[in-house]
């Protein structure tokens, strides 16, 4: 879920301040490996997400995985003002560990919302994230404790920053009641769960997903478990449009056939469940798809997306109807390891009428200037986000293995 750069509207937190406990820098060595197990799919749940421990004592929270925003929230009884329906108790915050104005983490995500360093008290550092669904989350930022799978023992419980969210909006694509308590943001700002886990000396400032087509997978922070071979590796670009994880622009093709088209921006968003095309190359991929189809499918109307076909029986799963689709392209460079290719079942899914349907979306709709690789064009094979060395990297395995086999499942 991509963050839109908007200015906040501030109120004070409801509950009374005492003096602010500082962070305490926690020092694994040597730095361990995280690792999550994933929940959800694509459809029709709509989103992957974790359970994270947080408090003292420890308190699980299903949190939504965000490549594409910083900040991770809870919604939070401050008392809460607007929250959403959840699957557990809402986080109560203890006064000493809410975050002062002048924390440096403060001015860091003031700087990276492109707002001012302005807070209603001094003692307290508001904030409010707004998301290009329209979904947004408004509170204060709060220090606690978080209990991780670490791959090395280790009685280490860092202490991190994370948003106390007591009015939340829901999105385009949100449900009500919300399946998790959150969002977990692990992009590249020095805000992100991940930046703060390389500072205290936790964790190496590499994640991972493998997002499975069946449904659940794993996430990993850390650079154990990356693969050796295989991999194809792209340099991480600087976008144009935020600071998020880009491969650069790609040359997009159908089955190998060029489309016509200029090089576009491209960004990897593990938050959208989609993958959204501007314009022109969506408009592109539509002609190609309805040029090359079998006559056998006819377009029809299905709640579930706005382009779909149905068959002369409904489809179970997308290996039913992918013989009928051709692979989709992106070339990040001028050499063969720089190309991702996606095949039918990474854009289409079958929905529950028995249709087949296009899961590439207009971003034009949701007002995007660039081209988001979403969940469903990232099923079925490890992405790997490495900030240490700057680079993104992707290899296709089973997602669905065992964390014990997921080394040998990536030689």
């Amino acid at each position: 879920m991509i963050a839109a750069r908007r200015a906040p509207d501030t109120m004070l937190f409801l509950v009374v301040l005492l003096p602010f406990a500082p962070t305490l820098l926690c020092v694994a060595t040597p730095m361990s490996t995280v690792m999550f197990r994933f929940y959800g799919n694509v459809y029709p749940t709509g989103r992957y997400y974790v359970t994270m421990n947080i408090g003292d004592p420890a308190k699980p929270y299903f949190l939504d995985v965000d490549t594409g925003s910083d900040l991770t929230w809870l919604q939070c009884d401050a008392p809460c003002q607007s929250c959403n329906k959840v699957p557990h108790p809402l986080y109560r915050p203890v006064p000493k560990k809410i975050v002062p104005c002048a924390d440096s983490l403060c001015t860091a995500l003031h700087r990276e919302l492109g707002t001012s360093n302005k807070c209603p008290s001094p003692k307290q550092c508001d904030y409010q994230v707004k998301y290009t669904d329209s979904g947004s989350s408004q509170g204060v930022l709060i220090a606690d404790n978080f209990s991780l799978p670490l791959s090395k023992p280790s009685n280490i419980r860092p202490t991190l920053t994370f948003g106390c969210g007591y009015n939340q909006n829901v999105g385009k694509n949100g449900a009500v009641p919300a399946p998790t308590d959150g969002l977990l943001g692990l992009g590249k700002g020095s805000v992100s769960l991940l930046s703060q886990l390389k500072q205290q000396g936790v964790t190496k400032n590499v994640l991972g997903h493998c997002l499975s087509s069946n449904g659940g997978g794993f996430l990993f922070f850390g650079d154990d478990i990356v693969p050796k071979s295989r991999v194809t590796w792209v340099p991480m670009a600087r976008s144009t449009s935020g600071n998020y994880y880009s491969p650069g622009s790609g040359t997009l093709s159908f089955d190998r056939r060029s489309l016509g088209l200029k090089p576009m921006e491209v960004v990897f968003d593990s938050g959208s469940t989609y993958t959204y095309f501007t314009t022109q190359p969506y408009q592109a991929v539509v002609s190609a798809l309805k040029g090359d189809l079998s006559k056998s499918l006819k377009q029809v109307a299905d709640p579930a997306m706005p382009l779909c076909w149905k068959g002369q029986k409904a489809f179970k799963s997308v290996f039913d109807i992918k013989k009928e689709f051709k692979s989709l392209f992106l070339n990040f460079g001028t050499g063969k390891n720089s190309v991702m290719e996606i095949p039918p079942e990474n854009y289409l899914i079958v929905t529950n009428n028995g249709n087949v349907c296009l899961g590439i979306l207009d971003g034009t709709v949701a007002k995007l200037s660039f081209n988001i690789i979403g969940d469903i064009t990232m099923l079925d094979q490890m992405v790997i986000y490495d900030n240490e060395k700057a680079q993104l990297g992707w290899v296709r395995g089973p997602c669905s293995r065992s964390a014990k086999s997921i080394l040998s499942s990536f030689p």
